[in-house]
């Protein structure tokens, strides 16, 4: 592991990031206070649940994924973050001031550490940053009640059909049966659906049986789009 901080000497990415963008000088100024640059290598932990949170990240390059374990032990991928997207910075406002999830690399990973303290000052200096802070925060809890609605009232095979369909979603000028590669393995996907992996299986080997899909193990492509769509429409609300 490469875990080596220096700090930024070159005005980052980060205040570019919709949260940040327009923001006086002075502000993004405060913002950068004690940042640093963290290099770390695939499978490197950045965080674990539990750990004080005092840092929230900017991913430069790479990918990291956010995740908790199971009371059986398996890995629960609840998202990835890319390349120029903020990690944990939300956790930089919860009371217990601790992480609620691990982050771990995906892959060869640079990230932006920025501080929590310098956080605060800024929302306090700057009451947009504040509402802006606010409405991301209140757009989260939407997202997440949306999805306890989803996981209550879907069925397995919905769950799987709006997960391929967002995923195929990400692929520029997606061509009909191109390959997709899951970012997750069939068993953290399961996990992730809430479904067992058994019926993960099963689900996979009747579609691709019916020409609905098409592939084996971490690439899959999409050959009946408007089947999926249908399926998985029935149960997603309106907003």
């Amino acid at each position: 592991m490469t875990n080596i901080k220096f700090p930024s000497i070159s005005t980052p990415s980060v205040l570019e990031h919709g949260l940040f963008r327009g923001i006086p000088a002075d502000v993004g100024a405060m913002l950068l206070r004690d940042s640093a640059t963290l290099h770390v290598q695939a499978r490197d932990v950045l965080f674990r649940e539990g750990d004080s949170a005092d840092e929230y990240l900017f991913v430069q390059t790479g990918s990291v994924e956010v995740l908790r374990h199971t009371q059986e032990g398996q890995e629960r991928v609840f998202q990835i973050f890319e390349a120029r997207r903020l990690l944990a910075e939300t956790a930089m406002f919860m009371k217990h001031g601790r992480y609620p999830m691990c982050a771990r690399a995906r892959s060869d990973t640079i990230v932006l550490c920025l501080k929590r303290t310098a956080l605060h000052a800024a929302c306090q200096a700057y009451p947009e940053l504040a509402m802006r802070m606010l409405q991301r925060l209140s757009d989260r809890i939407y997202e997440r009640v949306n999805d306890i609605e989803w996981f209550s009232d879907s069925t397995s095979a919905q769950r799987l059909a709006a997960y391929l369909l967002e995923l195929r979603s990400r692929v520029a000028q997606p061509q009909a049966q191109d390959l997709m590669r899951l970012p997750l393995t069939q068993r953290q996907l399961a996990t992730h659906l809430g479904v067992r992996a058994e019926t993960l299986s099963r689900l996979l080997a009747e579609w691709s049986a019916q020409g609905i899909v098409k592939g084996q193990r971490r690439d899959w492509a999409v050959c009946n789009e408007v089947f999926l769509r249908e399926l998985a429409q029935s149960a997603q609300r309106d907003f």
